[in-house]
């Protein structure tokens, strides 16, 4: 969090990564190859253990792949902004203020339902090449339910996020 360099007052409501569900078919596409690979150098006379090994490494670089994947990416919500923080060696960074979003939706697929993930997508004041997006959330709703907070969406009803309700109101 020390890295958003929060401004005096700013609080973070969310910060994640994407779900370790939501990488599930990375990692079963891995060991489906290291499976494969087994055969093929199976059927090329190599050695059990020498075939053992070939599965175990390439499932274990799997592995690791993915948890990198998983962990390089930090999605933070504050009560000013939203922001997708990519990478480890290389970095890349998005960043929008609060104010700028218009509109918060979430999509599951068949797939991610079962998995109980999602896909947030924030339409923002910006271009349309310009996207958004928590990819594979474990509780999507919630996390729109922490962006209508941290932009009084519930407080300003129908006028929309982040714009203030007429007085008396």
């Amino acid at each position: 969090m020390a890295s958003l360099n929060l401004s005096p007052g700013e609080q973070v409501i969310f910060q994640g990564h994407p779900s370790w569900r939501a990488i599930l078919g990375f990692y079963l596409k891995g060991i489906l190859i290291a499976a494969i690979v087994g055969a093929i150098a199976k059927l090329f006379g190599a050695g059990g253990g020498d075939v053992f090994l070939v599965v175990l490494a390439l499932v274990g670089l799997t592995a690791l792949v993915g948890f990198v994947k998983r962990v390089a990416t930090t999605y933070t919500i504050t009560s000013r902004r939203l922001n997708i923080k990519r990478g480890i060696v290389s970095r890349e960074v998005q960043e929008t203020r609060l104010e700028r979003v218009q509109n918060v939706n979430y999509r599951q697929s068949i797939y991610q339902r079962i998995m109980q993930i999602g896909d947030v997508d924030f339409d923002t004041a910006a271009t349309d090449d310009y996207n958004f997006i928590f990819a594979g959330v474990a509780d999507p709703g919630e996390v729109v339910h922490r962006v209508d907070r941290a932009t009084g969406a519930t407080a300003a009803g129908a006028h929309g996020l982040g714009e203030a309700q007429p007085p008396g109101q």
